[in-house]
């Protein structure tokens, strides 16, 4: 029937509805009942319950929250009640408490993007005018400069410098007085120059990684010689963030670093304001890019508290930040994978509203970067900016009522750091008594434990690890942080331990093996198989694996693992740990929990096992050198 005829034969009455009529109370999934979080509560129960769990806290929720900081935890679900009053709690940009950024926006324009800054430290002169001037021509706009032994040399800084247009690209420097001196001597006169750079002094970081008290009488004479729009002083919270602290004893030392040298430009004869502009502070940017995140978000609410109670004027109480990927995520084994999370750790700064962000190289905890690496660094960023156009919005992550709760519950959190560190006397004291250590080594203590439990899960290190990879090779790096004080940690370096005795003993010719012996079908062991083998393989140990006992042999070791399912365990596991015994074992694992209690079994993993512990006595079972 042609369209003709069918309206021909419709009623003369018939309504024909607007083309595009739209009611006007449109509501999504309006046709179903209302969520209500007492109905996701039950439902959660009840999962939970399936999985085993009968003691359930008061609310269930509790049983699923996860600790990103001292103090901090996450949980499942956020709803409007969690965030408050968000207006009052975050401003707008610009404007204190400048939770939503230092950055003001206005109609029609959107912010150019953060300070792309690259760090060097090659003590070759040469080479280190070659990696700037690659930089500065392919997307990096402000350098870093390393200066002092084993680092870029303070005396070659006008060679380095040469062929830099200072007016248009701002230089910082770390090394200390020296150092400052040496920027100061040479833009000495110049009038032209790029806001944005920094002199770098950071007395009290020194103190907290040599454990030597510092003085701090003579920044404000510094300050006053720096040029117009430059930084004296660093308030590098990183040292702290490299000693293992979470994210509330990295703000909490900050603010108090932060307040001992305001009092110190101040006693010295700079005004309140000035000494605010003296400051900026670099922060640690990690893969918890939601922690990242709110972190940045809640260090400049924290730092305008600070400002306003201070007296400072609200134009100089916005708190300049440079985000430096994390060294204590960033990995030696599998070090291709640190381009991902410095992505995503670049991504947090950016959306957090840094104003300056480096990316450390990915194969920064390997020696010094080549050319190839500090090219992935940058064009991490320039992606970022150029291609995802993030810094097109401001501050992304505002109102969503996770960040936003999770933004409060840190500064609170951060807050009560810093005034218990104000009680000792401040951060130079409470450095000198200790206080800060046991803190930060409190908080290290239980990231520990989630990583040797696997909770902290590394990629390429303890889990999925290549034990056939080959390492880029790479000039040794100076270490150039003082030693002394607080410690420098990585998230991975305990089972990259494991995983370097286990290599020394396979180039001496014997390399750990642990066999997994494999009940029924492919379909039956697979999970627990790759499991097992996908554990004992973050220690270096190769897993060779057969049907039965009949494979030992072949080999080549005397520890065996048994993989099958539980069902497998009860009818033939304990014949099958005697049969591996009688074929030459003298440890016998058992991939399972410890409530299957099978006879003749040493040991047992399953997911949530402590690791390293598991790892650590199969090497001494096999014999591997400590």
């Amino acid at each position: 029937m042609s369209s003709s005829d069918q309206q021909a034969a419709a009623p003369a009455d018939a309504e024909v509805p607007a083309e595009h009529e739209v009611p006007d109370d449109l509501r999504l999934a309006a046709g179903f009942p209302a969520a209500t979080r007492e109905a996701w509560r039950e439902l959660v129960a009840g999962v939970l319950r399936k999985a085993g769990r009968e003691d359930l806290p008061d609310p269930v929720e509790d049983a699923l929250r996860v600790p990103v900081a001292t103090g901090v935890s996450v949980a499942p679900l956020y709803t409007a009640e969690d965030a408050g009053d968000l207006p009052t709690a975050v401003g707008v940009p610009g404007l204190a408490p400048f939770v939503r950024g230092a950055r003001p926006g206005s109609a029609g324009e959107v912010p150019g993007g953060w300070d792309v800054r690259q760090q060097h430290a090659h003590p070759d002169v040469a080479l280190t005018k070659e990696a700037i001037a690659a930089d500065l021509e392919n997307g990096v706009t402000s350098l870093w400069l390393e200066l002092g032994e084993g680092a870029v040399p303070v005396d070659a800084l006008g060679d380095v410098l040469a062929d830099v247009y200072l007016d248009l690209a701002p230089v910082s420097v770390s090394g200390g007085l020296g150092a400052a001196e040496a920027l100061l001597a040479h833009v000495a006169g110049r009038t032209d120059l790029a806001p944005g750079g920094s002199l770098g002094l950071d007395p009290l970081g020194v103190q907290a990684a040599s454990g030597e008290e510092q003085d701090l009488t003579g920044l404000a004479d510094v300050a006053r010689r720096a040029p117009a729009g430059w930084r004296t002083v660093v308030v590098d919270a990183t040292v702290f963030h490299d000693a293992g602290a979470s994210a509330v004893e990295e703000l909490g030392c900050s603010l108090a670093a932060g307040v001992a040298y305001l009092r110190a430009l101040t006693d010295g004869g700079l005004s309140t304001d000035e000494a605010f502009a003296a400051l900026e502070f670099r922060y640690a940017a990690s893969a918890d890019q939601f922690t990242t995140i709110a972190a940045l978000r809640a260090a400049r609410r924290l730092w305008d508290r600070v400002g306003e109670v201070s007296g400072a004027s609200p134009d100089v109480r916005a708190q300049r930040q440079h985000a430096v990927t994390s060294s204590v995520m960033t990995t030696r084994r599998d070090p291709w994978v640190n381009m991902l999370r410095t992505t995503v750790a670049c991504f947090a700064a950016g959306v957090g509203g840094a104003d300056v962000v480096t990316v450390q190289p990915f194969d920064a905890a390997l020696g010094l970067p080549d050319a190839f690496s500090r090219r992935i660094a940058r064009n991490t960023q320039n992606l970022l900016v150029e291609e995802a156009h993030l810094a097109r919005v401001l501050d992304p992550a505002g109102g969503s009522w996770y960040v936003e709760a999770l933004t409060d519950a840190l500064a609170e959190a951060a807050w009560g750091w810093f005034t218990e560190i104000e009680r000792a006397g401040g951060l130079a004291a409470a450095l000198g008594s200790g206080l800060v250590r046991d803190r930060i080594a409190a908080a290290w203590d239980a990231r520990a434990e989630r990583l040797a439990h696997r909770t902290d899960a590394i990629t390429g290190v303890s889990e999925f690890p290549n034990l056939t990879e080959r390492l880029p090779e790479r000039q040794p790096a100076a270490d150039l942080h003082p030693t002394g004080g607080l410690p420098r940690v990585r998230a991975a370096q305990a089972f990259e331990e494991l995983r370097d005795r286990a290599d020394a003993a396979r180039r001496a010719g014997s390399e750990p093996r642990v066999y997994l012996a494999t009940i029924g079908s492919i379909a039956r062991h697979t999970a627990r198989a790759t499991f097992a083998g996908n554990l004992l393989q973050a220690g270096g140990v190769a897993t060779p694996s057969g049907d039965g006992a009949s494979g030992l042999a072949d080999a080549g070791t005397t520890v065996a693992c048994i993989c099958g399912t539980d069902k497998d365990y009860a009818e033939s596991a304990a014949a099958l740990a005697a049969e591996l015994r009688a074929a030459g074992a003298t440890a016998v694992w058992l991939a399972g929990k410890p409530s299957l209690a099978v006879e003749g079994v040493d040991g047992y993993v399953y997911a949530g096992c402590d690791a390293l512990d598991v790892l650590q006595r199969v090497h001494e079972q096999l014999g591997v050198p400590a």
